[in-house]
């Protein structure tokens, strides 16, 4: 059996036996906890950061009784979660020993080292499926001897009582449908066929992955040289203090660009939390190499927020960036064009336009794709073909879940980027009806700080006759109108005057929520707030409070509406997760699943909403490590296609 500690509210347990068993998981004691691995203890009180957990967890003695298990942020102290059960696995080092142990790694062996459920939750028991959790029960096992048990309820009301020992085997059922799951029956069959069902669908899913990934291994692309003086100097440049997390994402693309194969790196970030940075600085390695960089986001006013990025941070060194989109006349786009062929142009970022068959580069060495989901099926097929032969980094936004990311691993290269920039201030959100009053407090607060303002609202038809109400509130107030059906000129200049401040307020559709950074617009309201998406809502709170002045967000609903119950539950979790970070904790059945899919593709969602996602990962990951063991069959069978599609590109 692997070694792991798994602890509950309420368990018995005395402290200094707690202590002895993480010590030999290879936790160190220190005065302040700082990373994963480490732990410390005052009084009733063990602070410890567990291998593979998002945060820190406070536990909380009563006498040798577990009071609380509480997660906590550890730049504020502040509590943002509340744990029942909590599994503890050992850390990195510890690991690697283990997999050395148990090289058949199977489904019993827990990814996430938490249990985060309460009773009437769904739960899945990998031997036994899918039921409804009703809580802790002591159980007598014998004359003298009690147990804690998790007490299951299947069909026609039969109960499984998990002794603590197995607790592991249990998980919280999320399924991704927004519907309830099926509950099964104790001691059919029916069980382990829809798993082997899954299992099978996964190992093929598994297959795909890891034959991607042999056939980038046996090609040889560019090998790019070791950093340059200006590299060091365009770094030194960057205002801001590198988080951890960023450094680390940028060493791993450099190690990568440094490698003998094409790199294909995803880099997942919460909004505002640095990916652009990490993508500028492998942009300037591979013109430092005299090779072309193809930056492609999917929409116009996010390759201009990029094109002013880069040429801002670039203007010391000789580097020519150009943009490519509608924004450009036709005979701009033929310069751009002609630049891209002789190779004057190093750098030039565009829309799905980048893709067309009349762009020729004269030596493109790296495509940065920004979003790529958010590309059509077409474009995806040429981006996977452009795979095989430069390297290619992709970054995104919408949250990779923790349990997926730590099943992945060894099949696909991430680079996950949790730690928020510091001095970052979470956004004040506010949810209330729509007020006058409250709209005119707002934006003359922000005028008064000589700040700027968007005013979402996602109705083309109606924006002007809103904006004119808007003046008639805010007569001393300066506003502009932006949507995506406006003459492409128009939009431009829209967007440049207010990024230069020659108005004060943006009354917008959503054509801002993907990666518009206006470091001077620190509120936003959005109007009819009920109509959207949680993962909406949650990326264009993000387009505010995105560096180090305190940002508002306020989400108005329609006067009078009485709301549905799907509604209430957006808007309470939106204003709930303030906490920096939050996007990895807001409703993994909205949000997460974004992250899930431009990983997995949708076909396997299926297997997702039977078996329930933490057993879906589980399972992924034993069909990896076990996949992995005959990789020089990947590596004789890809060879070959990897080559004719080779020349068929060439």
């Amino acid at each position: 059996m692997f070694d792991l500690l798994k602890i509950f509210k309420g368990q018995e347990i005395p402290q200094e036996e707690f202590i002895r068993r993480i010590n030999n998981l290879g936790y160190h004691r220190r005065e302040e906890i700082e990373e994963e691995g480490d732990f410390s203890y005052r009084g009733e009180v063990v602070e410890i950061f567990p291998a593979t957990f998002e945060s820190p967890v406070k536990i909380v003695w009563d006498d040798n009784r577990i009071e609380s298990l509480r997660g906590f942020n550890l730049a504020t102290g502040e509590i943002i979660s509340n744990f029942e059960i909590i599994i503890i696995l050992p850390i990195s080092e510890k690991i690697h020993r283990i997999k050395t142990i148990y090289e058949n790694i199977d489904e019993t062996m827990p990814i996430q080292n938490f249990v985060e459920i309460k009773p009437g939750d769904y739960v899945v028991h990998i031997n036994y499926g899918i039921g409804i959790y009703e809580g802790i029960k002591k159980i007598r096992f014998d004359k003298n001897r009690f147990q804690d048990c998790l007490v299951i309820r299947y069909e026609d009301g039969a109960k499984l009582y998990v002794p603590h020992e197995d607790m592991h085997l249990v998980q919280k059922y999320i399924g991704f449908e927004g519907r309830p799951p099926r509950i099964y029956k104790l001691g059919s069959q029916e069980w382990q066929r829809v798993k082997e069902r899954s299992r099978k669908g996964i190992w093929e899913k598994a297959q795909e992955l890891l034959e991607i990934q042999a056939k980038r291994k046996v090609l040889l692309g560019f090998s790019f040289s070791p950093d340059t003086d200006w590299q060091k100097d365009l770094e030194k440049s960057f205002p801001y203090k590198e988080t951890p997390d960023q450094l680390k994402a940028t060493e791993e693309v450099k190690r990568d660009m440094e490698s003998p194969h094409p790199m294909d790196r995803l880099i997942c970030g919460d909004v505002g939390y640095g990916k652009t940075e990490v993508a500028l600085r492998a942009a300037f390695k591979a013109v430092m190499d005299n090779k072309q960089v193809a930056i492609l986001v999917p929409t116009t006013i996010l390759a201009e927020q990029h094109y002013h990025t880069f040429k801002k941070r670039m203007k010391d060194f000789p580097v020519n960036i150009e943009m490519l989109s509608r924004f450009r006349s036709e005979k701009q786009q033929i310069e751009i064009l002609e630049g891209l062929e002789k190779g004057t142009i190093d750098i030039v970022i565009g829309t799905h336009r980048l893709l067309s068959p009349d762009i020729k580069f004269k030596d493109l060495g790296l495509v940065i794709i920004d979003e790529e989901q958010r590309f059509g099926v077409e474009h995806k097929e040429k981006l996977k073909k452009l795979r095989l032969l430069v390297d290619v980094l992709t970054l995104t936004a919408t949250p990779i879940p923790r349990t997926l990311y730590m099943a992945l691993m060894g099949a696909k290269d991430m680079s996950i980027i949790n730690t928020p920039p510091k001095e970052r201030i979470p956004v004040e959100t506010k949810v209330c009806e729509y007020d006058e009053e409250l709209i005119r407090k707002g934006i003359i607060f922000e005028l008064k700080r000589k700040g700027q303002v968007f005013f979402v609202h996602n109705r083309i038809e109606g924006i002007e006759k809103l904006t004119q109400k808007l003046m008639k509130i805010v007569p001393e107030a300066r506003f502009g109108i932006a949507h995506g059906k406006l003459p492409e000129r128009t939009l431009e200049k829209v967007m440049l005057d207010f990024m230069e401040k020659k108005f004060d307020v943006l009354v917008c559709t959503t054509i801002i929520e993907s990666g518009i950074d206006i470091p001077n617009v620190n509120t936003i309201f959005i109007n009819n707030a009920e109509n959207y998406g949680l993962s909406d809502l949650y990326q264009l709170k993000g387009r505010v409070g995105r560096f180090n002045v305190k940002a508002y967000a306020y989400f108005l609903v329609s006067k009078g509406i009485v709301l549905d119950e799907e509604a209430k539950k957006r808007l309470l979790a939106i204003e709930r997760h303030t906490e920096l970070g939050a996007g990895f904790k807001i409703a993994m059945e909205d949000l997460q699943i974004r992250g899930a899919g431009n990983i997995l593709g949708t076909e396997q969602h299926g297997y997702i909403y039977q078996i329930g996602f933490d057993l879906y990962c589980r399972l992924l990951r034993e069909a990896i490590n076990r996949l992995q063991g005959h990789k020089e069959e990947f590596i004789n069978k890809s060879v070959k296609t990897s080559r004719t599609l080779v020349k068929q590109l060439a």
